[in-house]
C-alpha cells in the first residue's frame, strides 16, 4: 500500500454542525445567553437547537479550526490541509464530510459509536452572535485514533500545525503530541484561544500548552480574560498582546508571535526579537461597508486561515496578517463561515 500523502497543514479541534438563524433579545433572554458570546450548552439549553431549526436555520459545518482549515485551503494549493476531531455515526457527520470534501480539505474523523455529532446553536442578532456548543462525540477525542500509525505519519509529514482552543476541554494529551512534535522538529505550532471562557475556566490546559505555541491567536476579549486568570492586572490590549509574546518557550529556536484582533479597530501583533526586544505592530483592518457585512461570525476564523496559509508559503508576518485580513473580509459579506 501506498504511503499515505502529506498535507502542510494540520488542524485539530472540535467538528460540529452549526445551526445557524436569525433571533432576538426574546431567544438569547429564554436560554440565557449573551450577544457575541460563545458557552457549552447546560441541560437547559438542549430546546434550542429544536427551536433554531423552526426559524429556517442555515446548516453549516462548523467548529472554529475546521472553519480554519476550509479557509486556509481556499487561499492555499490542492491537497494543502488535514482535519481531524471526533464526530458521531449519523447524517451530520456525513454533511461535515462532505463540506470538507467540497472545501478540499482531507479530513481523518475519530468516529464515536454513542455520541451524536457536536452541534452548536448560533443566533444572529443584528451583526452580533451568539454560540451555544453541545460537544457531544466531539468530546470524544483521543489520543490512540492521532498515534495510529497511518494517521501518525501524516502527522509527522505536516509542516505546520493549527490547534483550535476548544480542543483543551477534550484531549490536552492530543494537543500535547501535536506541540512535542512541532517543537522536536522545528515547525510553527499555533494556538487560538477560542472563547473567553477558555483561559477563565480551563486555565492549568492552556498553561500545560501555552510553552509550544509560535503564534498564539485571540481577540480583545480572549486576551483580557487570559490577563484577568494570570492576575496581570491589565486590560490594555497593547500590554497584554506584549505579555503573551513574552512567556516562556519551549522550542527557543522560533521567536513567539501574539495575534490580538479587535473586530474592527486593529490588530496588533508582538514578537520578541533576538535581543530580547518587543516589537509592537498594528494592522488596520480592511474597511467594509456596513451594509455589505452580512455575518460576523467565523470572521476570526477565516482570519487565522489565510494568516496560516500565509506562514505554510513562508510568507512574512506582514503578507500573512494581510491575507488574514483579506478572508476575514470575504467571510463577513457571507452568511456563516463560507
Amino acid at each position: 500500500m501506498a504511503a499515505p500523502q502529506g498535507y502542510p497543514l494540520l488542524c485539530l479541534e472540535n467538528p460540529l454542525l452549526d445551526i445557524q438563524a436569525k433571533g432576538d433579545a426574546a431567544l438569547l433572554e429564554k436560554y440565557g445567553l449573551k450577544d457575541n458570546d460563545a458557552i457549552l450548552a447546560e441541560d437547559k439549553h438542549m430546546g434550542l437547537y429544536d427551536e433554531l431549526l423552526k426559524l429556517d436555520a442555515k446548516l453549516i459545518a462548523g467548529g472554529a479550526a475546521q472553519n480554519t482549515a476550509r479557509g486556509a485551503q481556499y487561499m492555499l494549493p490542492e491537497n494543502s490541509v488535514l482535519y481531524i476531531g471526533c464526530v458521531g455515526k449519523d447524517k451530520y457527520a456525513d454533511s461535515l464530510q462532505e463540506a470538507c470534501k467540497n472545501a478540499g480539505v482531507h479530513t481523518e474523523y475519530r468516529v464515536d459509536d454513542v455520541q451524536p455529532t457536536g452541534k452548536c446553536g448560533v443566533i444572529i442578532t443584528g451583526h452580533n452572535r451568539s454560540m451555544c456548543t453541545h460537544l457531544a462525540a466531539a468530546n470524544e477525542y483521543k489520543l490512540e485514533h492521532l498515534k495510529q500509525p497511518h494517521i501518525w505519519s501524516l502527522v509527522e509529514k505536516a509542516q505546520v500545525y493549527y490547534v483550535g482552543g476548544y480542543h483543551l476541554t477534550v484531549s490536552v494529551p492530543a494537543i500535547i503530541a501535536l506541540a512535542e512534535e512541532a517543537a522536536a522538529k522545528n515547525k510553527p505550532f499555533m494556538l487560538s484561544l477560542s472563547a473567553p471562557f477558555i483561559p477563565q475556566f480551563f486555565k492549568d490546559q492552556l498553561d500545560t500548552v501555552m510553552p509550544y505555541t509560535d503564534y498564539v491567536f485571540c481577540n480583545e476579549t480572549e486576551a483580557r480574560s487570559y490577563s484577568a486568570s494570570h492576575n496581570w492586572g491589565t486590560e490594555d490590549v497593547v500590554e497584554i498582546t506584549k505579555k503573551l509574546a513574552q512567556l516562556p518557550k519551549k522550542n527557543t529556536a522560533r521567536p513567539r508571535v501574539a495575534v490580538v484582533t479587535q473586530g474592527t479597530l486593529p490588530t496588533i501583533t508582538a514578537e520578541v526579537k533576538p535581543d530580547g526586544e518587543v516589537a509592537v505592530k498594528e494592522f488596520s483592518v480592511r474597511e467594509i461597508p456596513s451594509s455589505d457585512i452580512n455575518d460576523t461570525n467565523g470572521a476570526g476564523d477565516a482570519f487565522a486561515g489565510g494568516f496560516c496559509a500565509g506562514i505554510v508559503q513562508g510568507k512574512t508576518l506582514e503578507e500573512s496578517m494581510d491575507m488574514g485580513q483579506w478572508l476575514a473580509s470575504l467571510s463577513i459579506q457571507e452568511l456563516g463561515p463560507s
